[in-house]
């Protein structure tokens, strides 16, 4: 008896790490990102530099705030809030460079082609997301994820993803050894 009961802890614990590791790796859907895209007016040299110089001063403005997201509804309340005061960094930066076209700052539903981002794919698929257009909006765009914040981030951009049953498990062992 005293065996059989080793053997079922033992099988119970593999299949715990087994499920907990495969829960790691589970991909996350697409309602789980909050994309942001900057689309340039056009993809003549200026419109292009500029977007990058767009983005930067946007990512400088969100990021105190992007500590406060901790869901992407959080996230969505966040930049719903703040979509007046995105225009004007953007516009800002379109004023000073010289550029007689506005931004538009909006959060949206819409398809979006497969991207990678490091070791993060983000399939096609329909997503939420702060649309910003300068200008027309027909130029190639940048873009990245708001939540979770992987543009927004005072580190070096590499994230990872935890699995609390996981970090239990593992602590269990190394204690225990």
């Amino acid at each position: 008896m005293k065996n059989f009961c080793i053997v079922f802890a033992v099988l119970i614990i593999i299949i715990a790490t087994v499920a907990c590791a495969a829960a790691m790796e589970a991909p996350r859907t697409e309602t789980e990102y909050l994309r942001i895209h900057v689309r340039a007016n056009s993809n003549s040299q200026t419109d292009q530099s500029v977007k990058y110089e767009v983005k930067d001063e946007v990512v400088k403005f969100f990021t105190p705030y992007a500590a406060e997201c901790t869901s992407k509804q959080k996230a969505e309340e966040i930049l719903s809030s703040l979509l007046p005061q995105i225009e004007e960094v953007c516009d800002g930066v379109l004023a000073k460079n010289g550029f007689g076209y506005g931004s538009r700052a909006s959060l949206k539903r819409e398809k979006f082609p497969t991207r990678v981002y490091g070791d993060l794919t983000l399939e096609e698929g329909i997503y939420d997301a702060l649309i910003i257009e300068l200008g027309s909006g027909k130029g190639d765009n940048w873009w990245c994820v708001v939540y979770p914040p992987l543009c927004f981030t005072s580190g070096n951009g590499n994230v990872r993803y935890r699995s609390a049953i996981y970090d239990i498990v593992r602590k269990f062992f190394n204690t225990s050894a």
